[in-house]
């Protein structure tokens, strides 16, 4: 369906070594965590390969990709190049592709920010990415453990790292994120009250 074997030769020939490296480890990662919480397999491959396709493009193809496109960006996204690729790569999949599958659209779009809400997919894109294997951070180790254990803690200690590094650099913050941080922290808090009333 997803004619994985084409995308992996596209990939290959558009990405430097090292981004298709960690891009195929994304998929395997995806397609793990998807097998343990019972999501599409296939579907999280696919959406793993493709997370990054636009990474590597100058910013002003990424920007153009925007532009054409129907995944509106935020202030902080529109001013933060880094941030752009997502974007891209879930138009240029829909384009290219014809990838029409809204949840792989989004997982590739909120791959980087993420959103309140995400989809069971959109979660695993969200952490498979953190937790590649050639992933060698401060605390990637902690991650993989969250990750195997409960996803929605790996969701929001990860949310947390990424605003805590965000804010370091003195960068914007994405409405998407901080969004995505308090939808966590409810889902935990919520979590919470459930377990103390059992």
């Amino acid at each position: 369906m997803y004619q994985v074997k084409d995308k992996i030769a596209f990939l290959e020939n558009r990405l430097s070594q090292k981004r298709f490296r960690h891009s195929c480890n994304v998929a395997r990662a995806a397609r793990q965590l998807a097998q343990q919480y019972g999501a599409d397999m296939e579907k999280a491959y696919f959406a793993g390969l493709v997370h990054d396709i636009c990474k590597e493009i100058p910013f002003e193809e990424q920007y153009q990709l925007i532009v054409a496109g129907t995944f509106e960006p935020d202030l902080a996204e529109l001013h933060s190049k880094k941030l752009w690729h997502g974007i891209a790569g879930a138009e240029f999949i829909r384009t290219e592709f014809s990838v029409t599958d809204e949840d792989i659209l989004n997982a590739v779009r909120f791959h980087t920010v993420g959103r309140a809400g995400m989809s069971l997919l959109e979660e695993i894109i969200y952490i498979a990415d953190m937790i590649s294997e050639e992933r060698d951070y401060k605390g990637v180790d902690k991650m993989r453990r969250l990750a195997q254990s409960n996803l929605q803690t790996a969701m929001l200690e990860a949310l947390k790292d990424a605003i805590a590094s965000v804010m370091k650099k003195k960068g914007l913050l994405s409405q998407n994120t901080i969004e995505a941080y308090n939808f966590y922290i409810l889902q935990a808090q919520e979590h919470k009250t459930d377990s103390n009333k059992k």
